[in-house]
């Protein structure tokens, strides 16, 4: 299936496939933690991964977290709240790694998710945590949209539909009082490099993971299933060793 072809689906429900909820966790051996290099900070230090995501830590943590989420799911953004306090302290030791891949399930994800990579790897998840707590403020104008706004960008290809939801949510403007000029905030929204990218993660996220919601948790190549809560993934990272 065409992921995008999500694009031109109904933009108000937004809380479709995207949930909340726990399992349970088994407890194994602690890991050692890792110094980052002299002068570096694990916590700032971020790169684009062959996976269309971007990992920030330890690129070589022995717990690698990976976290299939979207820019409009509440849940990911209360999981963005939540671990705020504590997943960097877990990032900062070495041992736990942490990576964000884009996963659009609702209209106006592609827009935020070419502007939200378009500054690169340093301001990705300072973008991506307020992307999220901008939510309240950015999301109620989508039912302030005329019932015709479907039918509009029915026959939009994603670039067009990118640059609608920009301008109408406002994305464009939000990453450009965060430093992104409005030359490369029109290059980004131009890049079909990106979709590609989008495109091909999403590719592994349904054929190897088969994710079908947000958020959801992997660690260390396994899917944790029923935990997708800050509370849960913390557990799950403790009994890993962390």
């Amino acid at each position: 299936m065409n992921r995008f072809a999500l694009i031109a689906l109904p933009a108000f429900a937004l809380i479709a496939s995207c949930g909340s909820k726990d399992g349970n966790t088994t407890s194994s051996a602690p890991v050692a933690a890792a110094k980052a290099p002299a002068g570096t900070d694990w916590k700032t230090t971020v790169s684009e991964t062959a996976d269309g995501g971007f990992l920030m830590g330890n690129p070589n943590a022995a717990l690698k977290l990976v976290e299939y989420g979207s820019r409009t799911c509440p849940h990911c953004a209360k999981f963005s709240a939540d671990s705020s306090g504590g997943l960097p302290k877990y990032i900062e030791s070495g041992k736990v790694s942490y990576e964000f891949r884009d996963f659009p399930i609702h209209a106006p994800d592609l827009a935020a998710i070419m502007l939200g990579r378009c500054g690169g790897p340093a301001p990705f998840f300072t973008i991506l945590e307020q992307m999220f707590a901008a939510q309240p403020e950015m999301l109620p104008k989508l039912e302030k949209l005329p019932p015709e706004t479907q039918t509009r960008i029915q026959g939009m290809t994603p670039i067009q539909q990118a640059t609608f939801w920009a301008d109408t949510i406002g994305y464009r403007e939000f990453v450009e009082q965060r430093g992104v000029t409005a030359p490369q905030a029109n290059a980004c929204l131009a890049d079909n490099k990106v979709i590609d990218k989008i495109s091909k993660s999403l590719t592994t996220a349904d054929t190897k993971y088969h994710i079908s919601g947000t958020p959801t948790f992997i660690l260390n190549g396994d899917v944790m299933a029923d935990i997708n809560t800050w509370d849960g993934v913390e557990k799950a990272l403790k009994a890993a060793g962390a």
